[in-house]
């Protein structure tokens, strides 16, 4: 246990530099912050504890030779609540909300809901393999607990990429041109780290399946390693991407600036309506010239 223990040490220690990096763009432009800061703040503080209860569970084990319960619960419940926020995160930044939507409207209950169901699949999961008797933790039991996960994380992928393309729809359509140049640096970024999970996945199937008696336990710590740095590089690319800056409306939403296509529409009605006065001012001058014309023929 001993490289794990370094590890959330490593990794304790990196989140706190990048909880302070974040806290000084947040003091700085703490004026012109939206809700979508306050939620990225809130999911770094997480990985602070989820970092530091690991980082002490494994110090107790590897000290005492008995893991302490209390700790670990509270490990596994900040890991759980992370992990759920995280995917929350995702989803309500691909939907556009703060950027092309001041609100989820009808679709906060129903984010709500897979948040709560996959905060309950997580933790069952997460209780289970850090303090489950390993015979137990094998056959139906394991698939039991593990195929809701996996479901879950399904429906959270399809569900962001979803909601990403129809933003980068809309931005299209409104001519937002550095809203939607930043949607799609984070679409292309997204892309990635699921190209880099399902190769991890493959990986971690092949792992197990060839050490069925665990006797790579030394190298052991690198699949739950992995997990946890690339779930700091998303978080850290959302960071940079969405930094508080000096002008919030440049990615916020906002009437005025964010509804380009409607001033576009509105400002090609009225002229349209102007062009269609000058036209009836000009036939009806024309139709008065041909009344007096006549009037002098007379």
């Amino acid at each position: 246990m001993a490289p794990l223990l370094t590890f959330y040490g490593v990794m304790s220690l990196a989140y706190l530099g990048l909880g302070l990096m974040w806290l000084l763009r947040f003091m700085q432009f703490w004026k012109n912050l939206t809700q979508l800061h306050y939620h990225i703040t809130t999911v770094i503080a997480l990985g602070m504890f989820e970092m530091a209860f690991w980082y002490f569970d494994y110090s107790s084990l590897n000290s005492t030779g008995v893991r302490p319960m209390g700790v670990t619960i509270w490990a596994i419940t900040f890991t759980a609540v992370k992990k759920t926020l995280s995917r929350l995160l995702l989803l309500v930044v691909s939907m556009g909300y703060g950027v092309v939507r001041p609100t989820l409207g009808g679709m906060a209950s129903k984010v709500l809901l897979l948040g709560a169901v996959y905060f309950v699949a997580s933790e069952a999961l997460e209780l289970y393999e850090h303090l489950g008797n390993i015979n137990d933790f094998a056959g139906k039991t394991k698939l039991a607990l593990v195929l809701p996960v996996v479901f879950l994380d399904a429906g959270f992928i399809l569900w962001i990429f979803s909601s990403l393309s129809g933003t980068l729809e809309k931005l299209q359509v409104r001519r937002s041109m550095v809203k939607l140049e930043l949607y799609r640096k984070f679409t292309n970024s997204l892309a990635v780290f699921v190209v880099l999970s399902i190769a991890w996945i493959g990986y971690e199937l092949y792992f197990n399946a060839t050490d069925p008696l665990s006797e790579l336990w030394r190298i052991a710590w690198l699949i739950p390693a992995f997990w946890a740095i690339l779930a700091y590089t998303l978080l850290a690319v959302i960071c940079v991407l969405w930094a508080p800056s000096q002008n919030p409306t440049r990615y916020a939403y906002s009437e005025e600036a964010g509804d380009n296509f409607d001033e576009e529409a509105a400002s090609l009605t009225s002229t349209a309506v102007k062009v269609a006065g000058d036209i009836r001012k000009v036939s009806g001058a024309i139709t008065i010239r041909e009344d007096i014309e006549e009037d002098k023929r007379e």
